[in-house]
């Protein structure tokens, strides 16, 4: 499938027609990085456009058994897509989305893990298309009110995954430390070896962390166009088709 219409994995399809933000490799990347563990019950996408990042929660997790991914999504045309995208997916039963600002979602429980590739544009001109304007601006939900909502709907042991450009995220990660969470695991995403790295991968705890773990992930090698690294097929290859 093309682009703008859709999106295919190697057990799932992504329609996108109606989404504002559409499959990309940073929701791909956080999707297949966030730590899943056989005793975290409840997951929460905030922001999921497509559902590709529940989707990819879904199936990383349905050896497990019994456990759910919700998906909040303040846009109405991307939910009702996310939804659908869901529902036509092998885990219809484990995913649930839902039309709301996680600033004021009301959660039945709390979460194990909640992972977010949020709007991250702070001061930047807008784009001409308002929705696109919603998702991609972090004045529309500002950093501190997203960790806020965060701290409020984690578990008392709970985790937080989140993507980010690396330029500039100490100041995310001073604001989460802030309210009260600390740094357990940060991955620099870098996409060639000459470059320097363009996004950073964020894990952050409700519990303190001594030392937290610091990685890195190269996507291409640079010897030619599409020469993947291992590492980088072996986090993705559960998913892409080229892989």
């Amino acid at each position: 499938m093309g682009r703008n219409n859709g999106f295919r994995f190697k057990r799932f399809a992504i329609e996108q027609s109606e989404a504002t933000m559409k499959v990309g490799t940073d929701g791909v990347l956080l999707g297949a990085w966030a730590r899943v563990e056989p005793s975290f019950r409840r997951y929460l996408d905030v922001g999921t456009g497509t559902g590709v990042i529940a989707l990819m929660l879904a199936q990383r997790t349905e050896r497990f058994g019994g456990v759910h991914v919700d998906a909040v999504e303040v846009d109405g045309a991307s939910a009702r897509q996310a939804a659908q995208n869901a529902a036509s997916s092998p885990w219809r039963d484990a995913v649930s989305v839902v039309c709301a600002d996680v600033r004021t979602f009301a959660a039945p429980a709390g979460y194990d893990h909640i992972v977010a590739n949020p709007p991250w544009f702070v001061e930047s001109l807008h784009c001409p298309s308002p929705e696109r304007t919603r998702a991609r601006h972090a004045d529309l939900l500002p950093f501190d009110e997203l960790i806020r909502a965060v701290r409020r709907l984690l578990t008392g042991r709970g985790g937080f995954s989140v993507v980010l450009p690396a330029d500039g995220h100490e100041r995310f990660v001073a604001e989460a430390v802030r309210q009260g969470l600390s740094l357990a695991r940060r991955t620099t995403v870098f996409s060639l070896p000459d470059l320097p790295p363009k996004r950073v991968l964020l894990e952050l705890a409700a519990e303190d962390v001594v030392r937290p773990q610091e990685e890195r992930l190269l996507i291409e090698t640079g010897r030619a166009a599409g020469d993947y690294t291992d590492e980088y097929r072996r986090l993705t290859g559960d998913f892409y088709l080229k892989f």
